[in-house]
């Protein structure tokens, strides 16, 4: 019996030093949990350098000229001299109408000239013949008048007889339909054979010109001010872009603001021209617009994916010496294709977080990693990562 109680002592001796120095062991910190390891994170130089003013709106390209091709006189359409879809320069034959009925009318008033003029020379002989008998005493002052009255006449009539034959001429020359202006034909609306006139609700077809072309949007009106400093300056560049603003179509100017703003949206048109070589715009077709309004110097640019936002407005969290981050809260001027322009909060050359943001506070410790090992920021703003 003694001996089973001194070995119960002794274990629980044993058992006592043990945890005693478990607890010590336990009460010991190790590196790990002290200094946390860094976040991985993408980083970025705040640049300076100029940066345009841009403003960004959306639009409809418009042909810079329309026409319905009609006729101006009535007959049969005789023939069709254009491709739909053809390229067409000013003064091309589109279509022809028969000609003759015009080519009768056009003859019938040349002979009435000369059968006019035929009777002036007449009748001025006769004229030049009584008017020195008159003097003389062989012929009487009734005649003469008479024969001078004849004279004048028929000078009237030579008159009308030329106005007849220009009408003529001009109808003639309406048989001949020919393009106003550079472009490219449409679909033909109607067929060789037939009947037109010049009341027909729709012409033979319809001719837009593309080069150059024009294309209407919208910004803000209370961009107007801004917009009116640039065209004072001089001439506005104007830059097209596919409906996702992406892919850049064609450069060209600013041409004119709208005299009035939509009281209604709070928007004013504006219209802008296009050379348009390489037929990038084509009419109807929608395409986002920026107009250039001005150059800033040395101005201070961060990558789009750095900025956040809080309650309190912008931020960004800035890489000091010892790599670990604060938030700094910046003012922002534009937004324009991934990049920020700041005007208040950075300096040149400082470091900021533009991707992993997510895991940061104040304070934490981060090291530079590939994009690919960094999570998306987009998604982990919006709540998405843990």
């Amino acid at each position: 019996m003694r001996r089973w109680l001194t070995i119960a002592l002794s274990l629980a001796a044993l058992g006592a030093i043990g945890a005693g120095l478990y607890d010590r062991a336990a009460s010991v910190p190790t590196r790990d949990a002290a200094v946390p390891p860094p976040v991985p994170v993408v980083t970025a130089e705040v640049r300076q350098h100029d940066v345009p003013l841009v403003l960004t709106g959306i639009g409809t390209v418009q042909a810079l000229n329309t026409a319905a091709i009609r006729s101006q006189v009535t007959g049969i359409l005789e023939s069709v001299a254009f491709t739909e879809g053809q390229s067409v320069k000013r003064g091309d034959v589109l279509a022809r109408i028969d000609p003759r009925v015009f080519q009768a009318q056009l003859d019938q008033s040349r002979a009435q000239r000369a059968r006019d003029q035929a009777l002036l020379a007449n009748q001025q002989t006769n004229l030049g013949r009584d008017e020195p008998l008159l003097q003389r005493g062989f012929a009487t002052d009734e005649r003469v008048t008479g024969e001078r009255a004849q004279v004048a006449q028929t000078q009237s009539s030579l008159q009308a007889d030329q106005a007849a034959i220009d009408l003529a001429r001009t109808q003639l020359d309406f048989a001949t339909l020919r393009a106003p202006f550079d472009g490219v034909t449409g679909l033909r609306l109607i067929d060789p054979g037939n009947i037109i006139h010049p009341t027909d609700a729709t012409g033979i077809v319809t001719l837009t010109q593309v080069q150059p072309i024009s294309v209407v949007f919208t910004l803000p009106a209370d961009d107007i001010p801004a917009i009116q400093a640039a065209l004072a300056r001089g001439t506005v560049r104007a830059v097209a872009y596919d409906q996702t603003g992406t892919r850049p179509l064609d450069t060209g100017t600013l041409l004119l603001i709208n005299n009035q703003a939509d009281a209604n949206t709070g928007t004013v048109q504006l219209k802008a021209t296009f050379p348009n070589a390489e037929r990038q715009l084509w009419p109807g077709t929608f395409v986002t617009v920026e107009v250039t309004t001005a150059i800033v110097p040395d101005a201070l640019t961060i990558p789009a994916d750095a900025l956040q936002q809080n309650d309190h407005g912008p931020f960004v969290f800035v890489v000091g010496a010892d790599r670990t981050v604060s938030l700094r809260p910046v003012q922002v001027a534009q937004r324009q294709r991934g990049t920020v322009l700041i005007t208040g909060g950075l300096r040149a050359g400082e470091t900021v977080v533009a991707q992993g943001q997510y895991r940061l506070a104040p304070g934490t410790a981060v090291a530079d990693a590939p994009a690919s090992a960094v999570p998306n920021t987009t998604t982990a703003s919006a709540g998405m990562l843990p």
